[in-house]
């Protein structure tokens, strides 16, 4: 893509704010280098990659990049035997830290950003490393006494021989304090020394460093601390050496990663570069445009990305699929050059991979190329008027033009005779379109209004006005061209009526046509747009009542549900109550049974007909479709329902086409199909097979499997399998109950102990099931 766009575009202003949103200097680095790129797939994942920034920064979450700093120069340094400074090895370690923040960070985001992802998985933390850093420099970029042992015992010496020096001179200072401009020890060439009188230098002895600006202050060292003073500075000499040791390791260790380090900084500047453009779009109020490659842009309430959200004014841009050029007309200053800049920068911008200021779902095309012709751009130096300026870049537009590319001109066949230049304006035009290019051009030319008429591809805009105010809206019309409101603007300012009135005159009954036309076509539009509101106004309010009635359904259908409940609930503990009163009533027959002669299986049958009159509450809906009663062929050990008597019992066996042996209770009969209600298959209980024995011609099973069973179910069901037990004349049965939490086997043993009919009870053994087995003897 040419340069000089971006320099009429202002494309380095966005460049400008990029960088200020970027947290680290190597991604300020990257930011400065932005670019569009014309490849639709690279576009797409740049703001795929934008979008996923983006979507952190609405969840209130900050991308770590702290401590980050641009290493590269360090690391190259490293690379060729360079010895890095303290400082520089720090921002090494300070960088590999921040590289693991931003790492875990991303890692550990619950969002699905697989590009981010992506990128942090190659960041190689490099622990040992920074590490070995820490333990030799601290944060403030000097080197800690446990870098090394020689390096702790140098300083050991140091702080020795400066105690001895400075004990010395301080002796000297309460001796000899007149000899002395003041009583303190200070350093001068990394020697102690004191300051002494310059009439005392004879008394004193010893070596001259410095003096003061007067000369009356000399600042000497004395002859009984040279020696210390020379052990001291050998010393400093090892210190400097066994520093410059340890440095030069560090060095080599950094080098020996250098691949590494250097993978990490480009991960990082990527990142913070990605991170800066979702920054921006946020400042902007920016949304991800879609991309395509067919020339088609269709942007809502697109506003200007360098003008202020309180002044610019947002309009709707759309070309690319009904017309592939737009002819812009208008007043000066009505916001005709503003249209074109946007759409030309928003375009940039989104092949940059940059969000887009414009409403949700808008659409940009990528070019190959974006050319314009803004301004006036005469050169002075060339000696070229302004008509050839604006020819000049033309004539390069055109030389490189194509079905990728956007073109924008502003005022286009300016500069020359208003005939010449407005026939010179449409050829350009016919040529550009010839060769399938998006455009989009301004104009004052009257003839241009015409030209979208005769042109398949082509509409006309234009910037509104407001004659009243005398100022424009900044709105732009598509569909509609400008007009001229020259006697209109003239008659608000006061211009006399009649050479308003003979001006009319003068103009030919062509441009009276088309300026009716235009006024006709302002009109209509300015009548649609207030329907259209209406109508969106209509609309809203459908949806609030819709939603509204919605509510209420909704609020109905659960009172409905709520009482519903609360009803069967209240006869659930009404039946309750009563089978509570009739198991009262059942358990003192069962006590009286020694003096009063009774039936086993009278009560047995009378208690199952209470437990079969029970209702089944339940909330749930009945499925739509049912299986016929008469279509459904039953199998043996389905339950069915006998209608007539109204009781539940189970298939036997097939007797005939529509015929089945059935047993119900204690009784086996046959019953035609017509009088047999399917409910369903037989629940399995206990995978292993269980015997049955037949005792007093009745069936019951010898094995009674309660797992899976609430506790208050189980321990009816045992007391009417005990009681089913008893009635066939078993010696003995099993209770399978499991293990558990041992809630139902206590219960089974609380139950077997109290009941009369019981002569023992114990565990099973290894072989019945051990202690999720209770086995019972009867009496």
């Amino acid at each position: 893509m040419n340069e000089r766009i971006f320099r009429v575009l202002e494309f380095q202003k966005i460049i400008e704010q990029l960088i200020k949103h970027a947290a680290t200097s190597i991604g300020k680095d990257y930011a400065s280098k932005l670019r569009p790129v014309s490849n639709i797939d690279d576009v797409v994942r740049l703001q795929d990659e934008t979008d996923e920034a983006a979507q952190i920064l609405r969840l209130n979450k900050t991308i770590p990049f702290g401590g980050i700093t641009d290493i590269r120069m360090s690391l190259k340094r490293s690379t060729i035997g360079g010895v890095l400074s303290p400082e520089e090895c720090l921002n090494v370690a300070d960088t590999i830290y921040g590289g693991r923040q931003v790492k875990s960070f991303i890692q550990n985001l619950e969002e699905n950003v697989p590009i981010l992802k992506g990128f942090v998985e190659r960041i190689t933390p490099l622990k040992e490393l920074e590490r070995k850093i820490k333990n030799c420099i601290d944060d403030h970029g000097q080197m800690m006494d446990s870098a090394s042992q020689a390096l702790r015992s140098i300083r050991t010496s140091i702080r020795t021989f400066e105690s001895r020096v400075r004990e010395k001179l301080e002796g000297y200072t309460r001796t000899n304090s007149k000899m002395l401009s003041d009583v303190i020890v200070t350093i001068r060439n990394d020697r102690y020394v004191l300051p002494v009188k310059q009439e005392y230098r004879g008394s004193i002895g010893g070596i001259v460093h410095d003096q003061s600006s007067s000369g009356q202050t000399l600042f000497m060292e004395p002859k009984a601390v040279v020696d210390l003073n020379n052990q001291l500075q050998a010393a400093y000499s090892k210190e400097k050496q066994e520093i410059d040791r340890i440095l030069k390791e560090l060095s080599a260790k950094i080098a020996e990663h250098n691949e590494f380090l250097s993978e990490n900084v480009s991960v990082l500047a990527e990142m913070d570069f990605i991170n800066a453009r979702a920054l921006l779009g946020s400042h902007m109020k920016a949304a991800k445009p879609k991309m395509n490659n067919k020339g088609v842009i269709k942007m809502k309430q697109a506003r200007h990305p360098l003008i202020s959200m309180d002044e610019v004014v947002a309009n709707d841009v759309e070309i690319g699929d009904t017309y592939t050029t737009i002819v812009i007309t208008g007043p000066n200053t009505g916001g005709k050059t503003v249209t074109l800049k946007m759409v030309g920068l928003c375009t940039l911008m989104a092949q940059a991979g940059l969000q887009v200021p414009a409403l949700d779902g808008c659409e940009l095309a990528v070019f190959k190329d974006v050319f314009a012709d803004i301004g006036d751009e005469q050169s002075i130096e060339q000696n070229l008027s302004t008509f050839s300026s604006h020819m000049t870049n033309i004539v390069e537009i055109i030389k490189h033009v194509d079905r990728d590319s956007l073109v924008l001109f502003d005022e286009l066949g300016s500069g020359t005779d208003p005939g010449e230049g407005a026939a010179l304006a449409m050829s350009i035009l016919d040529e550009v379109i010839a060769r399938d290019a998006r455009v989009i051009a301004t104009t004052h030319y009257p003839e241009l209004k015409a030209y979208g008429y005769n042109r398949d591809n082509v509409i006309n805009a234009s910037v509104e006005f407001n004659v009243e105010t005398l100022q424009p809206t900044y709105r732009l019309l598509i569909g509609v061209p400008g007009r001229s409101n020259a006697f209109e603007i003239s008659r608000r300012l006061g211009l006399n009526e009649e050479i308003i009135n003979r001006a009319k005159g003068l103009i030919g009954v062509d441009s009276k046509s088309v300026e009716n036309m235009i006024a006709s076509l302002e009109k209509s539009q300015l009548s649609a747009e207030k329907d259209y509101e209406k109508a969106h106004e209509i609309l809203l309010e459908s949806e609030q009542l819709r939603d509204q009635l919605n509510r209420e359904w909704n609020q109905f259908q659960s009172k409905r549900e709520k009482l519903f409940k609360r009803a069967e609930e209240k006869a659930e503990k009404a039946i309750k109550q009563a089978q509570e009163e009739a198991e009262i009533i059942v358990k003192e027959i069962r006590n009286m049974k020694s003096n009063v002669e009774l039936k086993e299986h009278e009560w047995i049958e009378a208690k199952k007909m209470l437990e079969d009159a029970t209702p089944n509450l339940t909330t749930k809906k009945p499925k739509s479709k049912t299986v016929s009663n008469e279509s459904k062929e039953l199998q043996p050990g389905d339950e069915i329902k006998l209608l007539t008597v109204n009781q539940k019992g189970e298939v036997l066996d097939k007797v005939s086409e529509n015929e089945y042996l059935v047993q119900v209770g204690i009784m086996k009969v046959k019953v035609k199909r017509n009088d047999l209600q399917f409910l369903g298959k037989p629940k399995q209980t206990y995978e292993k097979p269980i015997a049955t024995i037949k005792g007093n011609n009745y069936h019951v099973k010898t094995e009674l499997d309660l797992r899976g069973e609430r506790y208050e179910d189980a321990l009816l069901k045992l007391e009417k399998y005990i009681d089913d037990s008893l009635l066939a004349g078993y010696p003995r049965v099993s209770i399978i109950h499991g293990k558990g939490t041992g809630a139902l086997r206590k219960g089974v043993q609380e139950f077997v102990k109290s009941h009369p009919g019981i002569a023992n009870s114990r565990p099973g053994s290894s072989g019945e099931g051990g202690s999720g087995v209770t086995v019972i003897e009867f009496k």
